[in-house]
């Protein structure tokens, strides 16, 4: 699976993320794009974007992109709180369908 981590989610976050191609919006000079934008972009490279903006699939129309989000609910968005949904995200990467929203929650 081709994963895109948005620019507010630890570039480390990565490492975690096994057995998937994964980068970064810092990595595909994408960090300064807007959410609409970076969804389109994202969807031409990537099967899924994760996040931790939590409005993400309230203010952007995800069921014509052909790419899946993973919206990360953390106690903050520390690497340290984030990490504790690793097993949870892996597990979604697994049957998440493109045009649709996960929300992963401790």
């Amino acid at each position: 699976m081709r994963v895109l981590l948005d620019e507010c989610i630890d570039w480390r976050l990565s490492r975690s993320i096994v057995g998937h191609d994964v980068k970064t919006a810092h990595q595909m000079s994408w960090a300064s794009i807007k959410n609409g934008e970076l969804l389109k972009l994202a969807a031409e490279h990537f099967d899924v974007f994760v996040t931790v903006d939590r409005n993400l699939s309230f203010q952007q129309s995800l069921t014509s992109l052909p790419i899946a989000v993973v919206i990360l609910h953390a106690k903050t968005n520390r690497l340290v709180d984030l990490q504790r949904l690793v097993p949870a995200l892996l597990s979604a990467l697994e049957s998440v369908k493109p045009g649709t929203a996960i929300h992963l929650e401790i």
